[in-house]
């Protein structure tokens, strides 16, 4: 069953560039045992936020072995950040900004990311532009090419928004939306799940984002080309790369894992068996996977 949300974390609230207040939640590991130890920050999806990496950021930062100081960001408009009055601000080249604004304010020159969907694009951006950050990067069930039909059922889902009016509806509706590819997750994995999505509310679920990011989602012209993030891609040349792929997943397919592989040619590839876009990082043997990865860096 998931872990008390409110424990093990310090919070701190940080100003982006323009002024917006950024929501961090900082599990601070003892600064003896982690000191040689780069730090990990994660970067969630469209519409979720730092709840969705609670149980994996405990069981890093209070690993017995190897603990790490690790940092999970609510995006702008997300979760505990603000919302933004001038919505086209939601974009990726603010949001990879806002994230080299957190690194200052928490003086992390260098760190593992990890980027789960939406996460992982602004990990792209900052390969790119900023790769000198990057000690190594973990790409959760995304990578340059985003198939169309991945990204419907996502436009789907948001469009569908249906309001739960209690924890087990909302569990509920999340198994009948994605289920399917979720076979791995029984019961209290979808308990928990809601109440990673959900904000609480007098004690009811409630959307914890802001609808005009959904709106941005709402409207995208799916008949249109979809640009890909090869040339971004390319940043990440010199910096040890792992991406997990959801073995059902729409959006990442075996296709692409496998010409990320070729160009990358030390890339991890771990398959979440039974998980659809995008994995849950805390399930099964995707926390081992991920020691491993981050043991040498």
């Amino acid at each position: 069953m998931r872990s008390d949300d409110e424990s093990g974390f310090l919070t701190r609230t940080i100003s982006a560039g323009d002024g917006l207040k950024l929501y961090v939640r900082d599990y601070a590991a003892d600064a003896v045992a982690i000191r040689d130890r780069a730090p990990v920050i994660c970067l969630p999806g469209l519409t979720r936020n730092s709840r969705d990496f609670h149980q994996l950021a405990l069981a890093l930062s209070q690993d017995t072995a190897a603990p790490r100081r690790v940092i999970t960001l609510d995006a702008r408009g997300r979760g505990l950040s603000e919302r933004d009055a001038d919505k086209s601000h939601y974009n990726l080249i603010i949001e990879t900004q806002d994230v080299l604004t957190v690194c200052s304010a928490l003086d992390v020159a260098q760190a593992i990311f990890i980027g789960t969907s939406r996460g992982g694009l602004v990990l792209h951006m900052l390969a790119a532009s900023r790769a000198d950050v990057l000690r190594g990067v973990i790409l959760n069930d995304i990578g340059p090419v985003l198939e169309k039909t991945g990204l419907t059922d996502i436009r789907d889902y948001l469009n569908r928004d249906r309001k739960p009016g209690t924890w087990d509806e909302a569990a509920e509706i999340l198994r009948e939306n994605h289920g399917t590819a979720f076979t791995a997750l029984g019961e209290a994995d979808w308990q928990d799940m809601a109440r990673a999505i959900y904000a609480s509310h007098n004690d009811r679920p409630v959307s914890d984002y802001d609808p005009a990011i959904a709106t941005q989602m709402q409207s995208i012209d799916l008949d249109a080309p979809i640009p890909d993030l090869w040339q971004q891609f390319q940043g990440f040349q010199t910096v040890p790369l792992m991406v997990i792929r959801g073995e059902n997943s729409k959006l990442l397919t075996a296709e692409t894992t496998a010409e990320m592989a070729a160009r990358h040619p030390g890339l991890v590839v771990k398959v979440a068996a039974g998980q659809g876009h995008a994995p849950v990082l805390h399930f099964g043997d995707i926390p081992d996977a991920i020691r491993n990865f981050m043991a040498a860096l």
